[in-house]
């Protein structure tokens, strides 16, 4: 079993920083006009949440404590279980969900080793990071999906139980040691670029190559706000 932590002497507590982005109105965006098929979206939808099943289960095994674990164990749970519900979604529309997800793979992929890190913390909050984006991204694209397909997606993104669980992980091992805010900060700084990346490549336009319009820069701009904000809740600085 790796053991990436150290016992340190213990520090003051510090007072948590007040979120420094408040939420921003998105501009009324017709997401009709950018939303890929059903059936390309769920795909690309479901094996993200595989992805980040997969993570989580790296993070269980790397665990530097069996109370970290057993919590842990239920975050993979919840990713886990998003995308058995988005491959019954494919499956309720008559499609095959290897043979869709099939072509997101490769770039999915190497999202997903790109944002590992080098530790277990590191990998902790690379998970915290993109889900949380990519399930906060998702969700509103799912508004350009016919109206109960949307609203069952909107569902099955909106469970925040693994996030819960992941917060609370970050929060006491930041607490715990005093060198990780700087590293760990700088990391959630380059776990954007890649995501957005990610979510730029689900949006219709980019299936033929074509310019993505300016009118949907409002989503781009409140994912890096809801970014910013989890990260203050850490306490690290984005």
């Amino acid at each position: 079993m790796a053991i990436w932590s150290k016992r340190r002497v213990p520090r003051a507590e510090s007072p948590r920083l007040r979120p420094r982005v408040a939420p921003t109105e998105l501009t009324r965006i017709d997401f009709t006009e950018i939303v890929p098929e059903p059936v390309a979206f769920l795909g690309q939808a479901a094996y993200i949440q595989l992805e980040f099943f997969e993570s989580l289960a790296k993070a269980v095994a790397t665990a530097p404590d069996l109370a970290s674990k057993e919590g842990l164990s239920s975050a993979a749970g919840v990713a886990l279980r998003k995308h058995h519900e988005l491959i019954a979604e494919l499956r309720r529309l008559g499609a095959e969900p290897a043979e869709v997800m099939a072509p997101f793979a490769p770039a999915t992929d190497r999202f997903r080793l790109a944002t590992l890190g080098a530790d277990w913390h590191e990998l902790l909050l690379g998970i915290h990071i993109t889900s949380g984006m990519l399930d906060d991204y998702f969700s509103r694209l799912a508004a350009g999906l016919p109206p109960e397909l949307g609203a069952r997606v909107r569902g099955i993104l909106g469970e925040n139980g693994a996030s819960v669980v992941i917060e609370q992980q970050l929060a006491a091992a930041i607490a715990a040691d005093e060198t990780l805010d700087d590293r760990l900060a700088l990391w959630g700084r380059r776990l954007v670029g890649d995501t957005l990346l990610i979510a730029r490549s689900a949006l219709r336009a980019s299936e033929s190559g074509g310019a993505l319009g300016a009118d949907v820069e409002p989503v781009f701009t409140e994912l890096i706000a809801a970014h910013t904000r989890r990260m203050d809740a850490l306490g690290l600085t984005a």
